[in-house]
């Protein structure tokens, strides 16, 4: 359970007790409804830039949004946010990307909000701290407990379950 491990043992103690008895992936079809219809690049960069215009208008555009196939395999990540500074002329140009893991195609809506607004939290807040975290809890005020069940399903998933939705669902 490596995506648990900073939790409370007796938390822990509960969700081994549901992978046990078989009724993680029953759990969390329950506690959410069906995927989203977000299935393109250009209707992510849409979503991403209206959660961005909705609460971050004075952040600097973004370049690029794009759903990423080889990111949870080769960065060992759901979602990255990348700037590239080049120097044109006598100025200096920013691009900003966010990349988000193929995985969030196939979710709730709710995951696919949690980890586009992680991302853009990194626009402002480069740490994992306290001012991060209050920012993203300000544009998605049940974040830590979307957090905690994507992590279950991450759980689920590495334990060997199946996915729990698809595109028809």
């Amino acid at each position: 359970m490596k995506y648990l491990a900073a939790y409370p043992a007796a938390l822990r103690a509960q969700v081994e007790q549901l992978i046990v008895q078989g009724r993680l992936g029953e759990w969390l079809q329950k506690r959410y409804g069906s995927t989203h219809d977000i299935r393109t690049d250009r209707a992510l960069y849409d979503y991403v830039n209206d959660l961005k215009s909705q609460f971050m208008r004075n952040a600097e555009p973004l370049s690029k949004v794009a759903f990423d196939n080889k990111l949870h395999v080769i960065r060992n990540a759901l979602g990255t946010h990348t700037t590239v500074s080049r120097v044109q002329g006598s100025r200096l140009k920013s691009k900003r990307e966010i990349r988000v893991a193929s995985l969030f195609k196939e979710v709730p809506v709710e995951w696919l909000r949690m980890i586009v607004v992680h991302e853009l939290a990194h626009m402002k807040e480069r740490e994992h701290d306290k001012a991060f975290y209050q920012l993203c809890a300000h544009m998605a005020p049940d974040y830590h407990q979307l957090e905690f069940d994507l992590r279950l399903y991450l759980t689920h998933l590495d334990g060997g379950g199946e996915r729990l939705w698809s595109a028809a669902a």
